[in-house]
């Protein structure tokens, strides 16, 4: 392993690195909210970690040379841990009742496409980018989410393009027969579509294409096994469906996305989810909104449902990178609730504003340089913009918590992990409980993914990086009697070994998924360059925080 010289210590402790951090030059002021020394939490315990997609992987299907930024999406089940980077996916093994060991690849890596290998048209034929992957604990199926980037042929009757004011709008099917009957996808002797070979990835296959909409893909496996099959769903969509963010609640699957980077303008849309795992057929209602910042819809962790009926909630930071606003003192929620037996009576209520402590978007926002890296001129991108996903929802008891993270400039001129704790209140409002920016030295720590546990313990991934230390990845955690707006101290998942010099961006994203065999136990995956290599590879993860073990689910 190689680091600059200047890199911090580490020490080993079993399967886990505890970071030492070097000594402080001296107090600094702090931000309002801004932690800047580790809390009395010990680091999290890393219990299992092993190499994803990227330079660092061969599978079955063979190697995987991805192309930067990653959009890195990871979901688990009982017996499998599955992941999207950009247009290709991978399936492991996960120890258990099953399989005897964790991060062994049993498929990939292969398109995401190969989902919907047979059911025809574009979701078989392009393997897009932004492909995201999510567990359903509440029915124990696996969903899909893939847009289509490319303007298909026009059709005989085109969809209007719906924009912000309209009603509902219940998207056009892309085939009348949809689902079809449910299709065994991953036969080991089968050639994947899309395979990459020796090292270089083939044209994608090519259609003739058009001037007409786009569309978006969804797949719901029948059973708890991703290896198995799978419904099948195509809806057109008139916008540029960018940056999908899937997110599972009981009467629906929402999932908004973006017509862009130079426009405002977001889609709050919800599919039919009752009806997807039946394998039904299925509806998709989208609700145009603009003038706000990307949004990110309440994602359910655990079992324990939120009341019957109540309205997903939806997230966005303040501020405008394209209007130069990159501050603000708040977040600004929606209620969206959906009604599948009058479509026309969905709604989105809001934006209201909740007050946070102020903020500034880490380097300005998104596609900016900022992140410095040892030993080149080449700075990183933040994503500094949007709140990062997943939007957690958790229920214990009467206790509705909502955990959502950015990242944001801190007092050092560097960059902090801020996190924060929302309640829902009686009326169903959301209400700070709790938030903190992350910044204990003067190194960045950016791209936050965050997650709660059945104990109401919080547990953050995200990126870390200086002029002195390659970037790698790191998790901290807080219990849930720790004092409110500190994180303790940090679990090393993985070291940089060499910088990025071809590209500024860095991670879309990455993702925080908790286990649904003990409702505790933390997956995490993000980027880190090995020695040598010229792109990333990935880093799997996975954390324990406090009394995390075997024991009784809630129910």
């Amino acid at each position: 392993m190689v680091l600059a010289a200047a890199s911090p210590l580490f020490l080993a402790s079993g399967s886990s690195a505890q970071f030492a951090p070097p000594a402080a030059p001296g107090p600094r002021a702090a931000l309002p909210a801004e932690q800047i020394a580790p809390g009395a939490s010990p680091a999290p315990r890393l219990v299992a970690s092993f190499d994803g997609l990227g330079r660092g992987f061969s599978g079955p299907q063979g190697q995987n040379f991805g192309r930067s930024p990653s959009d890195n999406s990871l979901a688990v089940g009982p017996n499998h841990i599955v992941q999207i980077v950009n247009s290709r996916m991978a399936i492991f093994t996960k120890k258990g009742a099953q399989f005897g060991e964790t991060g062994r690849p049993l498929y990939g890596p292969v398109g995401t496409n190969n989902v919907f290998r047979g059911f025809g048209g574009p979701c078989e034929q392009f393997s897009n980018g932004d492909g995201v992957i999510r567990y359903d604990q509440l029915a124990n199926r696996w969903l899909l989410v893939m847009p289509i980037f490319t303007r298909l042929p026009r059709r005989a009757q085109e969809p209007a393009t719906p924009k912000a004011g309209d009603p509902p709008t219940l998207s056009m099917p892309a085939r009348a027969d949809q689902p079809g009957p449910a299709v065994t996808l991953f036969q080991p002797a089968a050639q994947p579509l899309d395979v990459a070979e020796n090292g270089r990835v083939p044209p994608r296959q090519r259609g003739a294409g058009g001037d007409g909409s786009y569309a978006i893909c969804y797949a719901v496996s029948t059973t708890s096994d991703p290896l198995g099959s799978w419904y099948r769903y195509e809806f057109v969509r008139p916008l540029f469906p960018d940056y999908p963010r899937p997110a599972v609640w009981p009467d629906g699957y929402y999932v908004p996305t973006s017509t862009g980077d130079t426009v405002i303008e977001r889609h709050a849309c919800v599919a039919e989810r009752e009806k997807m795992l039946a394998g039904l057929p299925a509806r998709e209602i989208c609700l145009i909104v603009n003038d706000v910042n990307f949004l990110n819809n309440a994602d359910v962790d655990g079992q324990s449902l939120p009341p019957r009926g109540a309205p997903n909630i939806v997230v966005a930071a303040g501020g405008s990178q394209l209007r130069k606003k990159t501050e603000d003192d708040a977040l600004y929620f929606w209620k969206y609730h959906v009604d599948w037996q009058r479509p026309e009576r969905t709604t989105l209520i809001g934006p209201t504003k909740v007050p946070v402590a102020p903020y500034a978007y880490l380097c300005g926002g998104q596609l900016t340089r900022c992140v410095p890296q040892p030993r080149t001129e080449m700075k990183l991108d933040s994503q500094g913009d949007k709140i990062m996903q997943r939007f957690v929802y958790r229920r214990i008891g009467n206790q509705e918590s909502l955990v959502a993270a950015h990242s944001v400039a801190s007092g050092a001129d560097a960059g902090a992990a801020r996190w924060y704790e929302f309640r829902l209140n009686g009326a169903r409002d959301p209400v700070l409980y709790q938030q903190g920016s992350f910044a204990p030295d003067t190194s960045y720590r950016w791209l936050p993914s965050a997650a709660m546990d059945r104990f109401g313990n919080i547990g953050i991934g995200y990126s870390f990086g200086d002029a002195q230390t390659y970037v790698g990845q790191r998790f901290a955690g807080r219990l849930a009697g720790d004092p409110p707006g500190q994180l303790g101290a940090e679990t090393v998942l993985v070291h940089g070994q060499g910088a990025q010099t071809d590209t500024l961006r860095w991670e879309d994203y990455v993702t925080t998924a908790v286990d649904p065999d003990d409702d505790c136990t933390m997956w995490y995956v993000g980027d880190y360059l090995r020695t040598g290599d010229a792109a990333y590879s990935t880093k799997i993860g996975a954390f324990r925080l406090g009394q995390c073990g075997p024991g009784e689910l809630p129910k």
